[in-house]
């Protein structure tokens, strides 16, 4: 029988292995859980253990000596009897219990069996990452269509690169990434549509100048893309897909600069995959329902507020990594670290890090997080992106409802969030829960503010025979 855990860590990406290693460097007992078969998340994600030998990619990552020290780390916990590593592990609820936390989640290692788990420990924290925030437009629900982050988890975890001729759409750094790894794997890039210009970063010099490793980052990309030929377009978007079985031909215009499509500007491509990205959304259905407060982000999402040492406004709950806002693997270790550095102090435990190493850690993390605000302000979403959309575009996809509808019920009702369209459209009342379509339904209709997903007490799909083994 395992002992007692001091800590659960939810989400074994960088924040959470990073935290996960500190605490454990600290004499805690931890139990690392995470829904994937291996960790790392989205960030380090990699193909099976069995077929890693036959499907190199470690061309598409960055930080691999970090993870692997992080790697070590675990397993030396691991044998030391003081991890516990629950993968394939789905969190599905999470509650207060007798003054810690009971964290409820299915087993699905031998799936399709799911099996009832519940783990507790007086302290949690939560680093559950981010997912593709997806804008649409006339033809996005077609086949071959995928998010950004879709593109590069095939080429990540299978190697696999989604089409021969691809165009890719959106706002941000990550773009260019996806660029270059699917050139390399022998996919034709016939255009990269940024909505944002780079001339923009010239208004936040302080936060590159802090960050010397991004300018050199970029240079690569950018020499990378000059070799593959790919153009990237700025202030250029993908308006339109089209395509009968799957998507055949993307339409792009040039923006103004509060993104309006320029009259004349169009041009079409054919294609046979399409991947677009407006940035992330924080994975937040695990802290919402226990009450945590939140804060507007630069990107127009709610996120955790968290103070400098990542705690959360609920005692014994901290958060680390993109839940707290969206800013790169980097900025996910270090808050991984701070974090794990108040649990221990909190929990009355030595430090893992002398008070220069962690005044270090801290330095480091502001001049990430600074860059990225800067880039959440670079990158914002256009402001005019709800004039692509004709009435007839398919806004929630689950529930087939468009944007005829919804605007409708901001008109004709009075609604002003996502929460009142799902009521009288069933937007967001899906498969997906609105992941998908609640950002985009939140720009249509809201006056402002930033984007809070809805609590959900149940944060993903579980089956009855498992609540009924839980019960038993």
């Amino acid at each position: 029988m395992r002992e007692p855990s001091d800590l659960i860590v939810v989400g074994a990406g960088p924040a959470g292995m990073a935290a996960a290693v500190t605490a454990l460097a600290g004499g805690l007992r931890v139990a690392l859980v995470d829904s994937g078969t291996a960790v790392g998340g989205q960030f380090w994600r990699h193909p099976p253990e069995h077929a890693r030998a036959a499907i190199p990619t470690e061309d598409l990552h960055h930080g691999l000596r970090e993870y692997r020290a992080l790697c070590d780390a675990l397993s030396a916990g691991r044998a030391a009897g003081r991890l516990d590593l629950r993968l394939a592990h789905h969190v599905w609820s999470v509650v207060r219990e007798d003054g810690g936390f009971a964290v409820h989640a299915v087993d699905r290692c031998r799936a399709p069996r799911e099996t009832a788990v519940v783990l507790r420990a007086p302290r949690l924290l939560v680093a559950t990452g981010a997912y593709d925030r997806q804008l649409p437009f006339p033809g996005w629900e077609l086949p071959g269509v995928l998010t950004a982050g879709g593109l590069q988890a095939l080429l990540k975890g299978g190697g696999v690169a989604a089409g021969s001729r691809v165009a890719l759409g959106g706002t941000g750094p990550f773009l260019l990434p996806v660029a270059v790894a699917l050139a390399a794997r022998g996919a034709e890039v016939v255009a990269v549509c940024e909505a944002a210009h780079p001339r923009a970063w010239l208004r936040h010099p302080g936060p590159l100048l802090r960050n010397p490793g991004k300018w050199a980052e970029a240079a690569e990309y950018a020499a990378a893309l000059a070799r593959h030929r790919i153009r990237l377009r700025p202030r250029t978007a993908i308006v339109a897909a089209e395509g009968g079985d799957r998507v055949t031909a993307v339409r792009i215009a040039s923006l103004t600069p509060d993104g309006t499509p320029r009259a004349g500007t169009e041009q079409r491509f054919e294609v046979d995959a399409v991947g677009v990205g407006w940035g992330f959304a924080p994975q937040l259905d695990l802290l919402v329902p226990l009450g945590c407060a939140l804060t507007d982000s630069a990107d127009g999402n709610a996120v955790v507020a968290v103070d400098d040492g990542q705690r959360t406004s609920v005692s014994g709950l901290y958060a680390a990594g993109e839940t707290c806002g969206v800013g790169g693997a980097g900025l996910a270790v270090s808050e991984g670290r701070l974090a794990a550095g108040s649990v221990l102090a909190d929990s009355g435990a030595a430090p893992a890090r002398g008070r220069r190493r962690r005044s270090a850690v801290r330095a480091r993390a502001d001049g990430q997080r600074a860059f990225a605000r800067a880039m959440n302000t670079v990158h914002r979403l256009p402001a005019a992106w709800p004039a692509w959309l004709p009435d007839e575009t398919l806004v929630c996809r689950c529930e087939e409802v468009d944007a005829g509808a919804v605007r409708a019920a901001r008109a004709d009702a009075g609604a002003h969030d996502h929460r009142q369209v799902k009521q009288l459209t069933r937007a967001g009342m899906g498969w997906c829960q609105g992941r998908m379509c609640g950002p985009a339904v939140h720009c249509l209709v809201a006056r402002g503010g930033a984007y809070a997903p809805a609590e959900r007490l149940v944060a993903t799909p579980v089956t009855l025979g498992a609540l009924a083994d839980r019960d038993a």
